[in-house]
């Protein structure tokens, strides 16, 4: 016999404590009865007897002991007293099915992903039918596919329906789940059975908790699978010439013998019809080891970066990757001056920059991109972007307060991208127009007098400089172009932003910045679809995990990080089990059911006895005994006393 709800300690202890309460209260009754005499007449009142102390006891023993079987009965009831050996009662499994991308490598004609739900079908027809199975998928992330379910054909659904994932196994993480969730539900514990390769990203032993002692390990073998796949793409735009992709490639060979590939890249844009070929070369690859190999390819169209390996292995997933890379943007520049030489050396500095340089009598309202109006106001204010250089006080869009000679800069103002790097304060402008700006608009320098150059962030965008650089000393200083080249980003800052398209294996990503202290408000992680992916940024790097095939962009100043996470995440260590760990397919004893219910019935006989008690030994039961008395000696009525 055993207790299926509470443990022997427990039912003692609740017992004992209820039986206490009974005997108390049995021992401390001291209630007056009513006592019936046929009359007062002979009544003589005893002289009171000397008080005697004596030990107390129990008046109705018999009474006791009927409300004591009683509960102790319905308390066995609570218990579920079962009759049988708690050994062979049912007991709450875990099998651990792997579902990381190496699963879907091939061994012969199967994959290990088919071998390992053929063999947890095993696993879970030889358990007994009382036991309970949880299924549980791991790669990455361990994902309970069910709950522990007494129905093992919805398990064994669960299995049929488990497919490869795209990331590497975290066994560790596994294994510390499955033993929190059988400590968790508070019933018998039986094993945790592991079915896969045991293939890791990363396993550190030393930190590594100890595997579970009720471990069952089912290892699928890959030792004669040969596997060799790119590792890592990377893709960006030349400093030299930014019509010109650099294009970076290392492929691993995850084997144990050496390898010979040839790798290929094709480019199409969305208007071709096919690729072309854009290079090629063959790689010999070392047991364990990377190769690298680096293309360049001229194009300012979007369009689709292939690239293949061949002959492909066991383990195709990781031979082909796409990456999309995006069109090289330039911004458009209409310039109206009559002096157009003075802006040239500037505006052609940048190669993403298209300047047409026109005379102020052929102003269009019209024009797209930028315009620059230099020592000139239009008859209409441009629908686009503007820079207004040196404006008349008549008609300028930030009104002209008074005009200064020979004044030094004094402030910039560092939030504003305009002033980004401008520090000088020792810059002293021959002539310059002050402005009256209005509450909305920033003061990006400033001299005594005023504000000299102000931005207004509307739309469309308007800047306004109080002078010339060209015909002022700032000419020779560095503070110059650096003007120029921030007010043209504040504009346009797509244009200046530095993209780099990698592809790289779902899973955890590691990014080093260029800059030594970045700034965590400046940095932003999104998906291709905008939502944003929590990261974590330590000494220049951030770090984000990313669970699925997808796209990812990492925005850091002006510098954007395109991962195209298209390749699986294979991992590279191998997984020891510990020695005194199960193996194979468990053969459990198939016996008939070992325990019987037995509460229905202690119920039962617990009510009974409580009943008959309260029926024997209750108030209603003695005053109808004490009626049924005095029918038979006749009805007397008490004598009345008169005074």
């Amino acid at each position: 016999m055993f207790f299926l709800n509470l443990s022997l300690a427990q039912f003692l202890a609740i017992f004992g404590t209820l039986s206490a309460i009974s005997v108390a209260l049995y021992l401390l009754d001291r209630s007056r009865r009513k006592q019936v005499v046929s009359t007062l007449r002979f009544w003589v009142a005893a002289e009171q007897p000397a008080a005697a102390s004596r030990r107390r006891r129990i008046q109705q023993p018999w009474s006791l002991l009927l409300q004591l079987a009683g509960m102790g009965l319905l308390l066995l009831a609570v218990a579920q007293l079962q009759l049988g050996t708690p050994a062979l009662a049912g007991r709450d499994h875990v099998v651990i099915l792997e579902t990381s991308a190496w699963m879907s490598a091939k061994s012969g004609n199967r994959t290990l992903m088919d071998i390992a739900r053929q063999r947890a079908r095993q696993y879970v027809n030889a358990l007994p039918g009382r036991d309970r199975v949880m299924l549980v998928r791991a790669d990455a992330l361990a994902t309970p596919a069910t709950s522990f379910e007494p129905d093992h054909k919805r398990v064994l659904a669960a299995i049929q329906a488990s497919e490869p994932g795209a990331t590497a196994l975290n066994l560790d993480q596994a294994l510390a789940f499955a033993r929190h969730i059988q400590n968790q539900e508070g019933r018998r514990a039986g094993e945790i059975a592991f079915i896969g390769s045991g293939r890791m990203a990363e396993h550190d032993s030393a930190s590594a908790a100890p595997p579970p002692r009720n471990l069952r390990v089912m290892q699928i073998s890959d030792a004669n699978i040969e596997n060799s796949g790119l590792r890592k793409i990377g893709v960006r735009r030349s400093s030299s010439d930014p019509d010109v992709w650099e294009i970076y490639v290392s492929v691993h060979n995850y084997g144990a013998t050496p390898r010979s590939v040839m790798l290929s890249l094709e480019f199409g844009t969305p208007q071709e019809v096919g690729r072309t070929p854009i290079g090629a070369d063959q790689l010999t690859l070392k047991p364990r080891a990377d190769a690298e190999a680096t293309f360049q390819y001229r194009t300012a169209a979007a369009g689709i970066l292939a690239v293949d390996i061949a002959p492909h292995d066991a383990f195709a997933a990781d031979d082909h990757a796409e990456l999309e890379l995006p069109g090289q943007t330039a911004l458009a520049v209409t310039v109206y001056s009559r002096e157009p030489e003075l802006l040239r050396p500037v505006l052609s500095a940048t190669p993403r920059i298209s300047a047409v340089y026109r005379a102020p009598e052929q102003y269009r309202p019209n024009d797209r991109g930028l315009v620059i109006l230099d020592r000139f106001i239009p008859a209409q204010k441009p629908v686009a972007d503007s820079i207004w250089i040196d404006p008349p006080a008549k008609g300028s869009p930030i009104p002209v307060r008074t005009t200064v000679e020979q004044a030094v800069f004094t402030a910039w103002d560092p939030t504003h991208p305009v002033a980004a790097g401008l520090r000088a304060k020792d810059l002293k402008l021959e002539r310059t127009s002050v402005f009256d700006p209005a509450k909305s608009d920033t003061r990006v320098g400033e001299v005594a007098a005023g504000p000299v150059i102000v931005a207004r962030d509307s739309t469309p965008k308007i800047a306004v400089l109080g002078f010339h650089p060209q015909l002022t000393s700032m000419r020779n200083e560095l503070a110059a172009p650096l003007l120029f080249a921030n007010l043209l980003r504040w504009v346009s800052p797509e244009v200046f932003r530095r993209v780099e398209v990698s592809g790289a294996s779902v899973g955890s990503v590691k990014l080093a910045l260029d800059q030594a202290n970045p700034d965590p408000g400046s940095i932003k992680v999104s998906t291709e679809d905008g939502e944003t992916v929590p990261f974590t940024l330590h000494d220049g790097t951030v770090e984000f995990f990313a669970g699925s095939r997808g796209s990812v962009r990492v925005a850091a100043g002006d510098r954007e990080y395109l991962y195209a996470l298209t390749l699986p995440q294979v991992g590279d260590a191998k997984w020891e089990p510990p020695a005194d760990a199960r193996t194979g397919i468990p053969r459990f004893s198939i016996l008939p059911d070992s325990s019987t219910d037995l509460w229905p019935w202690l119920a039962v006989i617990g009510a009974i006895c409580l009943l008959a008690e309260w029926y024997l030994y209750g108030r209603f039961r003695r005053g109808g005994r004490e009626a049924r008395l005095m029918l038979l000696r006749g009805k007397r009525r008490p004598a009345e006393v008169r005074q």
